[in-house]
């Protein structure tokens, strides 16, 4: 194979058959093994410890009478045995029935495959004495990326007739039957390693087969009992400078010998590095980072995976025919400077890696290009070729080289897989897979993963060693990684991954609901990082003239575990999400949009919530320049800030609905009642009895009154007829705002910085932080050129989230939290949300808790049940609400939510953070009662 074959940055991605493999066992060396061995199929004659890997299927081949059973039943776990004796009486009833024989088999193997797919080892106890009959399970274990391994019972003639004449089943077994065998199994021995098997255990006699020992041997792959903490570098690709600087930067102390030349570093804390490959070529010194490695790993210090890079350079010194091309030819003039010996070492340290590494429990992977769940532990030429190649896709992109088929979005497992091989701009997590190839060599920067803290380590590039063939940053809109946005990743029925409450579904006519919003009316996607929740309301409380009362909020939590919660104000407004950017810079650079735009202001649904992009950079401006007065930037070491909130008056968002429904319904109660109630009381000034009917009609005529103050509570005018004498009591507005006179933004959240989410912060936290930014609003006010916080009558923009905590294991703080809620709420303010003060919290099972719920007001819930829901016989059917579809639909768009934000932290792009911010939008479209 030549170098054509083969190449790197662009290489040709031809997957070689196992049997291919230039004399390499699939059993590869590694830790814990004789390095130097090299693990040939070979023919023992009499051995008395037969090795079989943990991970195998272990095919016995005898003769009728040889004892197998016996053999497998002494060696075996019996689940580990699969006989064609016992599938033949599954199907027919009769063991000896030879006519069941292809039905037999057909089971036997369907079941060898189930197990090699869970990973099991798996014994075939069968004659296979005919080739034919062997192919077929030679095939099975290629299949499933294990070896097979045969075991001969080479026994005597007469043995097996004796043992067959004391089977009351078997006595009648002509002799020829087993002479047939006994020819067809001496002519296979010679030819078991060529049909494929890797280890071949040959057992003559009784005595060897008595003797015989079976001991499981651990693959070389397998390191789940390494635990780390481990050091995982990336593609380092000859720069050995910045790989002492990496290593300094990680704490470890190099050692270097009597020239100076660095041969081994350790870690003063018994931390292990890991190298996910291509150690060489391109860069200026590949001997020098050869030297440093292999001196870790042989005093134990490191681990080392192969590289496509390194498997080209170990041909080339094995003498094979490869072009030096892709930065090969630099690596042979270098290696050339070296004497023989090193050479020597180089070469049989490439022929002693291990195409990957399971280790810490099973819960990280590392190798080169990657590897699917299926493949991890495996042990075949496919599984090392995607090791150290990965796939493609059979396409090409613009700059000639094949496009990667990203298995990494596919990816599913419960290891993190840890890689390196196609350059990226920076590291970012995709589906609990990292790729530390960073470009140092082509002037980028070499990257190490810190495990278990998931932490990463960077040092940049002292200059451009290596042209690169594809430049590392993209102009193209969706993300680090410069793939666009796609349709595919929205459509259909999609499973989406998240840390908090595992795979969540989204049907595909949720989907497809999402898709049209999303389309037609929703911002810019590289300014939507996030939608909020909803949420559910607390459980439906039986007090007398109440449908949700904070008595059952506090219990709910205290029956979670939660003993301390914060109740928050709920404002008389629309959910709000807020993009601050500290300038149009940084909203530039960050989020990829054009000059003039310096963040966002969005509804639940993504829309804007300004139709003028002015007065939506006038209210950003003022949260910018409070954030920087309060010195919120400097302390959050940020640039952005992301904040939840809350945007008055509700009118400002819901005019439509206001006059179409809750004003309709207003109007005609105030132009049908006081008719009614007039001709009702001049009935009865004449004497006629209407007593009831009156006082109906008067107690009707009462809560349509009630029910339009409850809404006009909600509605206030805003810019330039804020003052105006018809406007409310609360005005709003403040000094320098202009057409936002009269607007009001609660911030309540602070959900993300830059690379941290802070949705993890306890509210108390949160509140107090909010408070600085809006008590700064004062001096920018008197700044602009008002006074502070405006004319007393006109407060600033910024408005303030009153709260009181609550311990819901004592019932003097419990009544005081109900105090306060029916303090808010006496007057028509809309409730409360109850929240705990800690964030993330989970029950004793494991469940997220609802990390919040809101108690509506009394009056307030008029406008959502209607005029009359207070009437005793309405309560009593509006109590049977059903509110578990609410609270699950709450739980999993929050933990979507959560999944977005910590996405957008972890640097990953575009397309993953929409995918949950998507989400969300499409679990909004499943039908559930409105009003809760």
């Amino acid at each position: 194979m030549t170098d054509d074959d083969r190449t790197e940055y662009g290489e040709k991605n031809e997957h070689p058959h196992e049997d291919q493999q230039e004399s390499r066992s699939a059993q590869e060396s590694g830790p814990g093994q004789e390095r130097g061995e090299r693990a040939q199929p070979r023919t023992e004659r009499a051995p008395r410890t037969l090795a079989v890997p943990d991970l195998s299927l272990v095919v016995l081949i005898r003769a009728t009478g040889s004892g197998k059973s016996t053999f497998a039943a002494r060696h075996f776990r019996p689940t580990e045995v699969l006989s064609s004796d016992f599938c033949r009486g599954l199907v027919s009833d009769d063991e000896n029935d030879q006519s069941a024989s292809g039905d037999a088999f057909d089971v036997l193997h369907f079941i060898a495959g189930k197990r090699l797919a869970a990973g099991r080892l798996t014994v075939v106890d069968a004659t296979n004495v005919q080739p034919e009959a062997r192919t077929q399970l030679v095939r099975l274990a290629r299949e499933h990326d294990v070896l097979p391994v045969a075991i001969v019972l080479d026994m005597p003639e007469q043995v097996c007739a004796a043992r067959n004449a004391a089977r009351a089943d078997r006595a009648g077994l002509p002799r020829r039957v087993i002479q047939r065998h006994q020819r067809e199994l001496r002519r296979s021995l010679r030819h078991l390693e060529r049909e494929g098997f890797r280890k071949v255990h040959v057992l003559r006699g009784p005595e060897e087969v008595a003797a015989a020992e079976v001991v499981t041997e651990r693959r070389f792959n397998d390191l789940r009992h390494l635990t780390g903490p481990f050091d995982i570098i990336g593609d380092i690709h000859g720069c050995r400078s910045e790989l002492e600087t990496l290593l300094g930067r990680l704490g470890y102390s190099l050692v270097r010998d009597a020239l100076g030349r660095p041969v081994d570093a350790a870690h003063p804390e018994g931390r292990t590095a890991v190298f996910v490959g291509d150690l060489v070529d391109r860069g200026p010194d590949s001997p020098g980072v050869l030297r440093l490695v292999m001196g870790m790993v042989g005093a134990g210090h490191a681990l080392c995976v192969p590289g496509n890079h390194e498997n080209k350079l170990g041909r080339y010194l094995k003498g094979r025919k490869v072009q030096h091309t892709h930065g090969l030819a630099e690596t042979i003039e270098q290696l050339d400077k070296e004497d023989a010996a090193f050479r020597t070492e180089v070469g049989e340290f490439i022929r002693g890696l291990v195409s990957h590494y399971v280790l810490d429990g099973g819960d990280l992977v590392v190798c080169h290009a990657g590897l699917p769940e299926k493949y991890h532990g495996r042990t075949s030429g496919r599984v090392r070729s995607f090791a150290l190649y990965g796939d493609t896709t059979g396409e090409t992109d613009e700059f000639g080289l094949p496009v990667r088929y990203p298995w990494a979005e596919d990816y599913r497992g419960r290891a993190a897989v840890v890689y390196g091989h196609t350059p990226t701009p920076r590291a970012n997590w995709l589906n609990n897979t990292l790729c530390l190839d960073t470009g140092c060599v082509f002037g980028g920067a070499m990257t190490a993963l810190r495990w278990p803290e998931r932490e990463l380590v960077d040092v940049p590039a002292e200059r451009v060693w290596y042209e690169p063939t594809k430049p590392l940053l993209t102009e193209a809109p969706g993300g680090a990684d410069g793939r666009p946005l796609d349709l595919k990743d929205v459509t259909g029925r999609r499973i989406v991954e998240t840390r908090y409450m595992g795979r969540l579904a989204v049907k595909e006519e949720n989907a497809a609901a999402a898709l049209e919003v999303m389309s037609r009316f929703a911002i810019d996607p590289r300014l939507l990082p996030y939608l909020p929740p909803t949420m559910a309301p607390c459980a439906t409380s039986s007090e007398e003239g109440y449908l949700e009362h904070p008595a059952e909020a506090f219990a709910g939590y205290r029956a979670d575990g939660v003993r301390e919660v914060v109740c928050e104000e709920k404002h008389m407004g629309s959910r709000a999400v807020a993009l601050v950017c500290r300038d149009e810079t940084v909203a530039g650079e960050r989020f990829g949009v054009p000059k003039g735009v310096s963040g966002a202001l969005y509804t639940r649904t993504g829309r804007p919530f300004f139709d003028d992009p002015e007065a939506t950079e006038s209210l950003l401006r003022r949260v910018r320049d409070c954030a920087e007065e309060a010195g919120l930037w400097d302390e959050l070491e940020t640039d952005w800030l992301l904040l939840d909130a809350e945007l008055m008056p509700w009118s400002l968002k819901a005019t439509g609905l206001l006059r179409k429904q809750y004003a309709a319904v207003g109007a005609a109660s105030g132009a049908a009642f006081p008719g009614v109630l007039g001709a009702l009381d001049a009935a009865a000034a004449r004497g006629v009895e209407v007593a009831p009917l009156l006082g109906r009609q008067r107690d009707r005529a009462a809560d349509a009154a009630a029910f339009t103050e409850a809404y006009r509570r909600y509605c206030w005018r805003v810019g330039a007829t804020a003052a105006d004498a018809g406007a409310p009591q609360e005005p709003g507005g403040g000094a320098g705002l202009g057409e936002l006179d009269g607007v009001r933004l609660a911030p309540f959240q602070i959900l993300a910085v830059r690379g941290r989410s802070l949705a993890g912060l306890a509210h108390t936290e949160q509140l107090a932080l909010l408070d600085r930014l809006i008590a700064a609003e004062g001096a920018v006010a008197a700044r602009d050129g008002g006074t502070a916080g405006g004319a007393t009558d006109r407060p600033g923009l910024l408005a303030t989230t009153r709260r009181i905590l609550v311990d819901t294991g004592d019932e003097t703080s419990v009544a005081a939290g109900i105090a306060w809620w029916q303090e808010l709420t006496a007057d028509g303010g809309e409730g409360m949300v109850v929240k705990p003060v800690q964030a993330l919290i989970r029950q004793a099972d494991g469940r997220l808790v609802q990390p919040g719920v809101k108690c509506r007001g009394r009056e307030y819930l008029r406008i959502i049940y209607g005029p009359e829901y207070t009437r005793p016989e309405n309560l009593r059917r509006l109590r049977v609400r059903h509110l578990g579809h609410k609270r699950s639909l709450a739980l999993r768009e929050y933990a979507l939510g959560l999944e977005a934000l910590d996405r957008m932290a972890d640097g990953e792009p575009l397309w993953r953070v929409h995918e949950a911010v998507f989400a969300v939008l499409a679990l909004e479209s499943e039908p559930v009662d409105p009003r809760l």
